[in-house]
């Protein structure tokens, strides 16, 4: 449906060409496969290489395209709104080389893409139409000719688990959800969770109010909690206790501080505590960044709120790690700013003590199975009660921690060493 931009600039004329159609299959295994060197640029040598490299080496991309229609999300207009996706026997080819490979230890560091969970086209219409103009697959709701189908994506994993040499094939790309959730009787997630995951699944509930996440093209809340009464009842029918990893974001367009309080209120209540929060940032050509400069909603003309100053956006980070002794702070600022000072003491849901009182506020949530209440929602982990309990010792001014990016967790500090 794409079409060509043309627009008057002073003495010249900008044009923009309409989006090359996604590659077939059979080119997409043409460019998959060939002779890559699967090492990086020697330049990085005299800097001690690159260290990120050994999580990816060993890693499958079997698609491209994402039809999910996140509105912060740029990834459509570089790889496009539908589906395409390697055959089976491409990416079987592919991890019989990394059997070949010395450095290969016999983990699959992932089998994924933008979405994991994509192997075809939502629907058969895209294929005579292209996209529907103006509307979602997914969001808010799944589309009534949505076709939801994993059996292909299982037969991928069932193939590369089946090779020699081959110990253990990870999915550590995020996976849809609300995508899965409509696949009925799929074998699709006790196979993940049995087989799949390296304690932790990765998924993008973004926010928890569904004003918010109207804003965002996601999914409402409800169909979160939906799958993470699943994934629970899952992990145990196969005794195993595996985490969710929510990907959370402030500030975006549409977000107020109120709401950032109620999702803070949420991860109290529920013992979660994200050790990384995405702060939104504007990226070309979305829906998103229109609204962020311009304050309204080209969908349908109406203002939005949009918080782009830098302190704003600093609030709103901070009321997601209100954990956090450096941002004490500001998270009390923002409760104050929000109206909120009834979170503030000593109470159960409160999220801060005052000041002057450095221990860590009370935490919700027990832990059972798949690190989930009974209710289906996160809960404390051991290395956050422990946490919790070093905090209570740590002093009002305590020096912010700095940690490296990518870590889950924070190293222990040495006893009898300040952090």
């Amino acid at each position: 449906r794409g079409k060509a931009l043309w627009q008057a600039h002073g003495r010249d004329t900008l044009v923009v060409n309409p989006p090359a159609m996604p590659l077939s299959r059979e080119e997409l295994d043409e460019v998959a496969e060939l002779p890559y060197m699967r090492e990086v640029h020697p330049m990085y040598d005299a800097l001690g290489g690159v260290a990120a490299i050994e999580e990816v080496r060993f890693s499958v991309a079997h698609n491209r395209g994402c039809f999910g229609g996140c509105n912060f999300c740029s990834l459509a207009f570089h790889q496009g709104r539908m589906i395409t996706s390697r055959s089976i026997e491409s990416c079987v080819r592919e991890v019989e080389g990394f059997t070949r490979d010395p450095k290969f230890k016999g983990y699959v560091h992932d089998v994924g893409g933008p979405s994991a969970n994509f192997r075809h086209p939502s629907c058969k219409d895209q294929l005579k139409r292209g996209m529907c103009r103006n509307k979602n697959c997914l969001a808010p709701y799944p589309c009534k000719n949505l076709d939801p189908d994993h059996s292909e994506y299982v037969e991928l994993l069932r193939r590369l688990r089946a090779i020699p040499g081959v110990k253990k094939v990870f999915v550590r790309s995020g996976i849809r959800y609300d995508y899965l959730l409509e696949d009925k009787g799929s074998p699709f997630l006790s196979e993940l969770v049995k087989y799949h995951i390296s304690g932790q699944l990765k998924v993008a509930p973004e926010h928890c109010v569904a004003g918010v996440l109207d804003y965002m093209g996601k999914p409402h809340f409800d169909v979160f909690e939906k799958f993470w009464d699943k994934y629970r009842a899952v992990n145990e029918k196969n005794g195993r206790e595996q985490y969710l990893v929510p990907y959370l974001m402030s500030s975006h367009p549409g977000c107020t501080l109120e709401d950032a309080v109620q999702l803070a209120e949420f991860l109290h209540s529920t013992g979660h505590k994200p050790e990384q929060v995405q702060d939104f940032y504007p990226t070309p050509g979305t829906l998103s960044t229109c609204m962020y400069y311009t304050g309204i909603d080209p969908r349908d003309m109406t203002p939005v709120f949009a918080e782009t100053t830098p302190h704003g956006k600093e609030l709103q980070r901070a009321l997601l790690q209100w954990f956090r002794p450096d941002k004490k702070k500001l998270v009390i600022e923002a409760l104050q700013k929000a109206g909120r000072e009834d979170l503030i003491g000593y109470g159960p849901k409160c999220l801060v003590r005052p000041y002057g009182d450095s221990r860590p506020a009370p935490q919700g949530g027990k832990k059972s199975a798949a690190g989930t209440k009974k209710s289906g929602r996160p809960a404390e982990t051991p290395s956050a009660r422990a946490e919790a309990r070093r905090g209570a010792k740590t002093a009002e001014k305590a020096k912010p921690f700095k940690r490296k990016s990518g870590w889950a967790k924070p190293k222990a500090a040495a006893k009898g060493k300040k952090k």
